[in-house]
């Protein structure tokens, strides 16, 4: 069997980028289910701005789930033996949480024609199912895979990986998903993170990003905070 060492793994940069990047699907799941409880009756205007984040939010935990499953897993499946099993179930853990996606985009699309309170209560209970299921996948898949990944993908496979996220990120989006990865993250994890980027993403980010993030965040979450 392949042994890690937890120790190392825990702070290589593969893994805490990756967590990075996870934080960002159980915060604004966590927080897609208190703000669709939150929307009063028939306020069909706030059910549809809920309603395209929700849409943004699922193509990028599919694109996420989509892109492990086509370029990371199958670069680190040869280097396995017994361990495989565990990749093995990160497959089968993503084709559940989409089962329960396509669930939550039915609720969904029911609710923002008429916000209907009854519709509202039920989406938002499917809604904390995914995030209870989400967070279950991600706790595992950090614990469990993560340090083989660290031990066993290179710098150029796991560049691979984000290069084909960053080009299924509209460019009119990319700013916000930045602020997205960094809003939680700690001051060194953020300097770390703005120092990989090029210079003109960062000179960019700087002057308008995060500017152009906290609107999107005031637009989608009004007066609540992540705390």
């Amino acid at each position: 069997m392949t042994t890690s060492n937890a120790s190392d793994s825990a702070v290589h940069a593969y893994t805490r980028e990756m967590a990075m990047i996870h934080q960002v699907f159980r915060r604004e799941s966590r927080l897609l289910a208190d703000l669709v409880q939150d929307v009063r009756p028939a306020d069909t205007a706030r059910a549809r701005i809920l309603a395209e984040h929700w849409r943004l939010y699922s193509i990028g935990l599919h694109a996420h789930h989509t892109g492990e499953d086509e370029m990371l897993w199958p670069v680190l499946l040869p280097h396995l033996d017994l361990d495989a099993e565990q990749v093995l179930a990160m497959e089968a853990q993503h084709r559940e949480l989409s089962e329960g996606i396509s669930e939550v985009q039915v609720l969904m699309d029911r609710w923002q024609a008429k916000a209907l309170s009854e519709d509202r209560d039920e989406l938002a209970e499917a809604l904390r199912r995914h995030h209870r299921q989400l967070c279950a996948h991600l706790d595992e898949e950090e614990r469990q895979v993560m340090p083989l990944v660290a031990l066993h993908v290179n710098e150029k496979e796991w560049h691979a990986v984000g290069e084909r996220g960053l080009a299924k990120t509209p460019r009119n989006r990319l700013m916000i998903a930045l602020g997205a990865i960094l809003e939680d993250a700690s001051p060194e994890e953020r300097r770390e993170f703005l120092a990989r980027l090029p210079v003109p993403a960062r000179v960019l980010w700087k002057l308008l990003g995060q500017r152009q993030y906290r609107r999107e965040t005031d637009r989608i979450r009004g007066r609540r905070t992540t705390g």
